[in-house]
């Protein structure tokens, strides 16, 4: 992505802000080329990195996710590998339970010693039922405990429409998400862990002497496409969350609720190819670069740098980035102490009149406050300005 050269407009605000400083990005709504028709029961496209939403249809529906939820299952694993807490050389004892799951299985032995890094190969690639019970129960002792991570998870990430009661989407009531928070643990899974992910797009694993494919057909048909994963029950219908990279640009669409195999991915191919057709995504801004410098009373230092703490992308319709102009607004009556990340203004990206984006500035530094001279000189010298 090359260096934008949009024009920025300075506007201090004296006092707070009028507009109340969201903490992400709101984007107005998508433009571009006639969406195709989608057959599935809620659909969402977003873009990785701006997180905007290119289209969508009942992405707050609460739905059955199926074999989806292995998505928050793995993420557990991982963060428990993180901390240290188990090894991919671990020896995973198989339960009977484990064993006995229905659905699709990679077809460990019960009673038997299976390598952790096996399990989940089995896990991702193979969808195994009994691959994710057995992990669960080698970290928490039973599913149950394992499942309380996964709700725990689930509230931490902000997924406000998402509930597990099992560890591999079999069939229960009070076991929902939706598609917009499907994609929001998704680009959660892919950020944090990108080294893990790259198991995704493996097409096929044996295990016990049975090859078994990948049922994310899309590996197979475009290779930009990199993961992620499907799901389906007979409740569920035919459900597929995908990813893709093109030139650094990665799109993450969500069918769920479609009537054939065939249909989950012809929608899902059609959703990233419109998003690629009609859509591009700029870095904007460097995280850590400074966008102004604001003034600080009572403070160690007169001056602090706000900006963006990490990487601000815009995704914007093809052809419109070089009508892009930016405005910063800030606070100008600021007194210290001020912390790193402190919300301190916000940028607005218009398109003409068109408000495209509206993102917080915050403070890139700390700000301590100063000694008392300081204080007294800056307290009249504020009444003042």
């Amino acid at each position: 992505m090359r260096t934008p050269a949009i024009t920025l407009i300075r506007l201090a605000v004296y006092g707070l802000l009028i507009v109340v400083l969201m903490s992400g990005a709101r984007v107005a709504g998508a433009a571009g080329s006639k969406l195709p028709d989608i057959n599935a029961e809620s659909y969402l496209l977003m873009d990785f990195h701006s997180r905007r939403v290119l289209a969508s249809k009942d992405a707050d529906k609460r739905i059955e996710p199926a074999s989806i939820t292995k998505l928050m299952t793995a993420y557990i694993i991982y963060k428990e590998l993180e901390l240290g807490n188990i090894d991919t050389k671990d020896l995973v004892l198989i339960s009977e339970k484990a064993w006995r799951m229905k659905g699709s299985r990679m077809f460990v032995e019960a009673r038997k010693k299976v390598p952790l890094d096996r399990l989940l190969h089995g896990l991702i690639i193979q969808s195994g039922n009994d691959a994710a019970v057995a992990l669960a129960e080698h970290i928490s002792g039973t599913e149950a405990s394992f499942v309380e991570k996964m709700n725990a998870e689930a509230q931490r990430m902000g997924l406000k429409d998402t509930h597990y009661t099992n560890v591999t989407g079999w069939p229960d009531e009070d076991h929902y998400t939706t598609a917009n928070d499907i994609a929001t643990l998704t680009r959660i899974l892919i950020s944090e862990y990108p080294q893990r992910y790259k198991l995704y797009k493996e097409k096929e694993y044996s295990y016990n002497g049975i090859k078994q494919y990948n049922r994310n057909k899309l590996l197979w048909l475009d290779p930009s496409v990199d993961g992620v994963k499907t799901g389906h029950t007979e409740s569920a219908g035919f459900c597929l969350v995908a990813s893709a990279d093109r030139n650094g640009m990665r799109l993450i669409s969500v069918v769920l609720g479609a009537k054939s195999v065939k249909e989950r991915s012809d929608t899902s191919q059609q959703l990233l190819e419109y998003g690629y057709r009609n859509f591009e995504t700029h870095k904007l801004y460097k995280g850590g670069g400074v966008l102004e410098n604001v003034r600080i009373w009572k403070g160690a230092t007169e001056n602090m740098p706000i900006g963006f703490i990490n990487d601000f992308y815009i995704t914007v319709p093809k052809g419109s980035y070089e009508r892009l102009k930016g405005k910063v607004q800030y606070q100008s009556d600021v007194d210290a102490p001020v912390y790193r990340g402190d919300e301190i203004g916000k940028i607005i990206i218009k398109d003409g009149d068109k408000v495209l984006v509206e993102a917080p500035l915050v403070a890139l530094n700390s700000v301590a406050g100063g000694g008392l001279w300081r204080k007294m000189m800056d307290s009249m010298q504020k009444a003042f300005h």
